[in-house]
């Protein structure tokens, strides 16, 4: 599992829009509006490298309104969810 987290510039006016469209695109587990120099951050979970190539340049850039983007690829995650989740693969929450 490859995760790219993909900063979006976007024209000011058409952000609803545009995190609507982003956030339809398979491969965006999720769009979030931000403060600072951007406007956008996307979550792009895929199976593999060729897939984020699919989701950012040919789905993402192709958005009307979108400006710019910027990609970062995820080495590793250290979040309580992820590792909550890790630690109960297998385990029946039923008994």
């Amino acid at each position: 599992m490859v995760t790219a987290i993909v900063f979006i510039s976007a024209d000011v006016a058409r952000i609803p829009e545009v995190a609507e469209a982003v956030a339809a695109i398979e491969g965006v587990s999720e769009v979030y509006s931000v403060t600072g120099d951007i406007d956008l951050i996307a979550l792009v979970r895929v199976a593999g490298h060729d897939q984020v190539n699919q989701v950012v340049p040919a789905g993402i850039n192709k958005v009307p309104g979108v400006l710019a983007t910027e990609t970062h690829i995820a080495f590793q995650a250290y979040s309580r969810h992820d590792l909550e989740s890790a630690f109960s693969l297998g385990t029946d929450p039923a008994g």
